[in-house]
């Protein structure tokens, strides 16, 4: 009781601080049940003339942690991890094929026999609900994208597909803002 009655601004800071360590530690990011740390979640949009449309939402999880919270740390991370979609509306497979054949030659990436192979499992068109995952496995050095509904899917070899297609997110895009929310969550 001494104590207390000389120092009477030690019990507020104190459960200040005990506050703070509690939503620190609510907000935490820890290793889901399947292995991955999910790091954030976004949508896509698309601009038509003077509008926004939600075409997918998407999320991004990772087996291990990159060491800095960057895009390009998440880009370069040779670990597995994977982006999942589900689509918000109908789109044609045709637009799809054309979105990401452009992602990859906006961000420097022209190895057509791969991007063909990958891109070649929309084809048909995505229904709204439908979810889409692209998975990259490090053992295997792998990309596979699934469509859900039908099996199809693909996969392509190699580091550099890998930074290929993690670029289309969190490179070069007509909505950066989408590559800061799928590290939202990260340290």
């Amino acid at each position: 009781m001494k104590n207390a009655k000389r120092r009477p601004w030690l019990t507020p800071v104190l459960v200040v601080l005990c506050l703070v360590a509690l939503v620190a530690n609510a907000f935490a990011l820890e290793r889901l049940p399947n292995g991955y740390y999910h790091t954030g979640d976004g949508v896509r949009q698309k601009k038509i003339l003077f509008a926004s449309v939600d075409v997918y939402a998407i999320g991004h999880e990772m087996k291990e942690l990159p060491p800095a919270k960057s895009k390009q740390a998440v880009i370069d991370a040779d670990i597995s991890k994977r982006f999942i979609w589900k689509m918000k509306r109908d789109v044609d497979s045709e637009k799809i094929q054309n979105a990401l054949s452009e992602a990859y030659a906006m961000n420097g990436y022209t190895d057509k026999a791969k991007i063909g192979k990958f891109l070649a499992v929309f084809n048909k068109e995505l229904k709204e609900n439908q979810i889409v995952t692209i998975t990259y496995d490090a053992d295997k050095k792998t990309t596979t994208l699934q469509v859900q509904g039908g099996g199809a899917s693909a996969t392509a070899d190699g580091v550099d597909f890998m930074k290929a297609t993690w670029r289309i997110w969190f490179g070069k895009i007509d909505q950066p803002s989408l590559g800061d929310a799928l590290i939202s969550r990260l340290p």
